[in-house]
């Protein structure tokens, strides 16, 4: 004996409703995504703008009390080398910097800045400074002796 079911006119047309619904859903988003692909990486390339100008401006705040009493204000150099230099900004990849940051340089008078090294500054600090470092490189001047410079 086949099982026979009430049908609920009502919950029939709700369904079909909700159904209809989600369809309509389906299709605006499907008609709005060409749109969101071609909008978010420029959203994103600025968010990538905005907060290199943050992690520098904070770099900057770093960099006047750890770094320019030896490398100058603006990393024209003074007892450690010219940082500000092309030559060295060229040279220098940021992964580079930050390892000369945190970990210092044997035989020199730059010691190790990063926390794990005994230094005052996290890690994020370090990479704020690489940032303002960075920031210098448009208008940097030619330097071949950048390494050379001591008393300014």
């Amino acid at each position: 004996m086949p099982l026979e079911f009430e049908t609920d006119d009502e919950l029939e047309r709700s369904t079909n409703q909700w159904m209809a619904v989600g369809a309509g859903l389906l299709i605006t988003m499907a008609l709005v995504f060409p749109f969101y692909r071609w909008y978010e990486p420029s959203s994103r390339d600025e968010a990538r703008e905005e907060q290199a100008a943050n992690l520098a401006a904070e770099g900057e705040t770093v960099w006047s009390f750890n770094c320019a009493s030896c490398h100058g204000l603006n990393g024209e150099g003074a007892v450690g080398p010219a940082l500000n230099s092309q030559q060295f900004l060229q040279a220098a990849t940021d992964d580079q910097a930050e390892l000369l940051i945190a970990v210092g340089v044997p035989g020199s008078e730059m010691s190790a800045y990063s926390l794990d090294h005994g230094g005052p500054l996290t890690s994020e600090q370090i990479k704020s400074v690489v940032a303002f470092i960075r920031s210098w490189e448009p208008d940097a001047p030619d330097r071949p002796d950048w390494r050379d410079m001591v008393g300014g």
